[in-house]
């Protein structure tokens, strides 16, 4: 030990970012702080318990474990310690001085922007809890011992962007754990009062499974406030709605309230023992793009693991535990991850969130529709990738379409609605929803009273491929193929459309189609149109427009299928150009092109060719300002 030196080193730049904002930021409540420590300490005590299955030498004679709260109000200083696993110097380094979480970038962005309104909701999400420590502390040191090892290492930051790593006496140090000493500011040296102390560790960590003892003074004995009787094995009826939600932002790192409570215990041929909760708000590594889950796994109350795959990816939002009485504590971590019984458990567990989620969207209507809108566009990934329970999610879906306002609309009550000789289920996919109402694809369908789903998220183009119906009731895309329209009667007032298309308007179609030659794969009158002159739609076998247009951002588009052009055989315009004779040819030939275009800049495209785009552009306006 003694030939290891003293070693600063600079935090990392995620980390420094973060302790500026924490310095100079106004939050709303410093005690998080206290519970963000208790956490990591029970986390610590709970990794130990699991490799003393295998290294039971690792516990020696101290084979309790605990979390000692030592408050020294003279000095104004404040002691968190645990018996835990502790650190060796190099994962202090990696423990304390960078940010391992994924979606810490966003989260720190978010705040710089002055867009996180909810302060101290954001603290703790990302790994970074130590650090809200610095609220409270000019000063912090942590002296930690791995367990099994004859090293301690102490390191110690006034959070201004360095840290230090020394060897640390071993009389001085735990006989194994980790104690973080904090030295408090003078506003905050109420912290190191017993009474506030004991208030603050019984009212958000006395639910965790680790004992937690107090010392109110240096010198005197540990006095017990917490015994680390898990909540998870309590009877649900003597748990309070608020001992749930304090349970609920430590496990979750979150600080507002769940929007639902999961607490099962399942008995038979595997016995387990379910708390998990849907949150109020979106954690900010919702869309992380290894989509883990977050569901920690316990063995008779053993910590396994806190990334269990217990759900599916597409339920990742949703925050909890498993402790399991069957799964074999012997093996590995990656071994018990490929076990037939958390097969079993995984089912299990993944049935009853769906359960849960159908049980809120029929009996609270506002609190479901809460939960669509955080989590949505998670869920719908399942309807892609998880075809056993495809039915399941179908119902719990929820979409805008034109007839839902600024409202969501179930497929039942969509399927309930259906005009009489409507055949599918119609929808629309884009990336934005206003663009997609003004879209003039949906006007024969808006004329009919028809409702057409707006799918706006890029998940949508993917599981209407595989959600080949609800009900009986195909998906189809209004932005593909024939429209359809024909056996949905018009309104009575409404216009009726040509049964033919008058010979003019025929042979006009059929010179546009030779015109844009391999453009288009056909130009055909339309049923779908009422108000404009154009639109395009894909071919009827193939991706529908939006889904063509993913898949050639991606790169798995070997060659884009040619769109079919729809022309109103009802617009003015378009019949009058169909009466200009053989002498108008070449701009009738422009005509048929700027058609074309229109369509591609109503559909979201840029014109094909620009500069040609803009030479017929001038000279239909010399044509207006001559006749002018």
């Amino acid at each position: 030990m003694t030939e290891q030196k003293t070693e600063t080193r600079t935090f990392e730049a995620d980390v420094s970012r973060l302790l500026h904002m924490m310095v100079h930021s106004v939050y709303s409540d410093r005690d998080v702080f206290l519970r963000e420590l208790i956490s990591n300490a029970a986390d610590a005590c709970e990794k130990l318990r699991f490799e003393a299955v295998s290294r039971p030498e690792l516990l020696g004679d101290d084979a309790k474990p605990r979390i000692t709260i030592a408050a020294d109000a003279d000095n104004k200083e404040l002691v968190v310690e645990d018996n835990g696993i502790g650190m060796s110097r190099d994962e202090m380094a990696e423990a304390l001085g960078t940010i391992a979480r994924s979606g810490t970038r966003a989260f720190l962005e978010r705040v710089e922007a002055g867009k996180a309104t909810e302060d101290t909701q954001l603290i703790g999400q990302f790994g970074v809890g130590f650090y809200s420590v610095f609220m409270v502390a000019d000063r912090v040191d942590v002296i930690s011992r791995q367990a099994g090892s004859d090293e301690a290492f102490r390191w110690s930051s006034d959070g201004k962007g360095t840290y230090e790593i020394a060897p640390a006496p071993l009389e001085t140090a735990p006989g194994r754990g980790t104690r973080v000493v904090l030295h408090l500011m003078e506003d905050a040296s109420s912290y190191a009062t017993p009474y506030r102390l004991e208030g603050l560790a019984k009212s958000q960590s006395g639910h965790v499974p680790v004992p937690i003892a107090l010392v109110e003074k240096p010198g005197a004995e540990p006095r017990d406030i917490a015994d680390g009787t898990a909540l998870w094995v309590r009877q649900k009826s003597e748990i309070k709605p608020e001992e749930y939600t304090d349970f609920y932002r430590s496990i979750a790192g979150q600080y507002d309230e769940p929007a639902s409570t999961i607490h099962f215990r399942a008995e038979g041929r595997q016995e387990y023992s379910v708390l998990a909760f849907v949150p109020g708000s979106r954690p900010f590594d919702l869309f992380d793009q290894d989509r883990k889950g977050r569901m920690k796994l316990y063995v008779r109350r053993v910590f396994i693991t806190d990334d269990a795959d217990v759900l599916p990816r597409y339920l990742r939002f949703v925050r909890g535990l498993v402790d399991s009485a069957d799964l074999p504590l012997n093996v590995s971590r990656e071994m018990i991850q490929e076990s037939p019984l958390l097969a079993s458990i995984r089912k299990g567990v993944t049935n009853r969130v769906l359960g849960d989620l159908a049980k809120t969207a029929e009996n609270d209507a506002e609190a479901y529709a809460k939960i669509w809108e955080n989590f949505g566009v998670v869920l719908k990934e399942g309807l892609y990738e998880d075809y056993e329970r495809r039915e399941q999610l179908l119902k719990l879906a929820r979409f805008h379409s034109t007839a839902s306002g600024e409202g969501w609309r179930g497929l039942a009550d969509y399927v309930g609605a259906m005009k009489e000789g409507q055949k599918a289920i119609f929808f629309m996919a884009g990336d934005d929803r206003a663009r997609l109402e003004a879209s003039p694809q949906l006007e024969g369908f808006r004329a009919r009273g028809i409702e057409v789903l707006l799918l706006t998220d890029p998940v949508d183009s993917f599981w209407v491929t595989m959600a080949p119906e609800f009900d009986g009731k195909p998906f189809k895309s209004v932005t593909q193929g024939a429209a359809e329209l024909a056996d949905v009667a018009l309104p009575e007032n409404a216009a009726k459309p040509d049964a033919e298309t008058p010979s003019d308007i025929a042979t006009f179609l059929a010179f546009v189609k030779t015109t844009l030659g391999d453009e288009v794969s056909d130009v055909k009158a339309s049923d779908r149109l009422t108000e404009s002159a154009v639109c395009l739609v894909a071919p009827e076998h193939g991706p529908d427009r939006q889904f063509e247009r993913l898949l050639n951002a991606a790169g798995r588009l070997d060659k884009a299928a040619k769109p079919i052009l729809e022309i109103n055989p009802r617009h003015g315009r378009v019949a009058a150009l169909a009466k200009l004779g053989d002498d108008e040819q070449a701009f009738k030939e422009d005509a048929a092109h700027l058609l074309y275009d229109e369509a591609r800049v109503l559909d979201g495209d840029k014109p094909a060719d620009a500069k040609a785009f803009s030479a017929r552009l001038a000279r239909l306006i010399d044509r207006g300002l001559a006749k002018g």
